[in-house]
């Protein structure tokens, strides 16, 4: 009688990390159109667009309500989304690309303003409250979780700075950055990537310790 074959796999080591590897889904905040492209509230447009010319390739498609890009990094395969639903409905399109690609919550980089922290100052968190910030609702309410990484990118509120603190909210949000502040966020873009490149690593603690440090 014939034996079965036994099947022994060429690499266990290989096979063994190619399991283990992982989607990573990274989300820049903003709303779409020409008139919003250089304002605050799309800090997050910014810094993806930056991860996206840094690492090959800015050339985006356009699917499930968002421009999104995909590519390698690290070794892992890394989505880059740009909602463009307005903010508000953020949630809409980062769920579909979350549930085709069935992420996990701690696979998910949301990048987004922050009002309460200042022009240039970054921050990683996980989970925590949404903060007033209409994306990161929407986000919150539509994935059904908020354990979630965010990148916080502060801007400033009125009342610092040059900006009186009369002026409205949803007005300065909706306002571009000044040059000075601009230079600081621009300076910040190599740390950014050398964080999220940790992140990507699987090392949230050490891209906490490296982005948070930052003064």
């Amino acid at each position: 009688m014939k034996r079965a074959a036994t099947y022994f796999p060429f690499n266990r080591v290989t096979d063994a990390r190619r399991m283990e590897k992982k989607d990573y889904i990274i989300v820049g905040l903003g709303n779409p159109g020409e008139q919003y492209c250089s304002t605050r509230h799309n800090v997050g447009f910014f810094i993806v667009d930056e991860l996206a010319r840094r690492w090959g390739s800015a050339i985006f498609q356009e699917k499930w309500h968002a421009q999104y890009l995909s590519l390698a990094v690290n070794e892992e395969k890394v989505h880059l989304v740009k909602p463009v639903t307005f903010m508000n409905r953020s949630g809409k399109a980062v769920m579909q690309f979350f549930r085709f690609y069935k992420i996990a919550p701690e696979q998910l980089l949301v990048i987004h303003d922050d009002l309460d922290m200042a022009p240039g100052r970054v921050k990683l968190v996980k989970g925590g409250g949404a903060g007033g910030h209409n994306g990161i609702k929407s986000l919150v309410e539509m994935l059904g979780t908020k354990e979630f990484y965010r990148l916080k990118i502060g801007i400033g509120r009125p009342g610092s700075g040059l900006v009186h603190a009369d002026f409205p909210v949803d007005k300065y949000v909706l306002s571009g950055f000044p040059a000075g502040e601009l230079e600081i966020l621009q300076s910040r873009y190599d740390s950014l990537e050398n964080g999220i490149r940790l992140f990507l690593q699987g090392g949230p603690a050490k891209a906490m310790n490296l982005l948070n440090g930052l003064k």
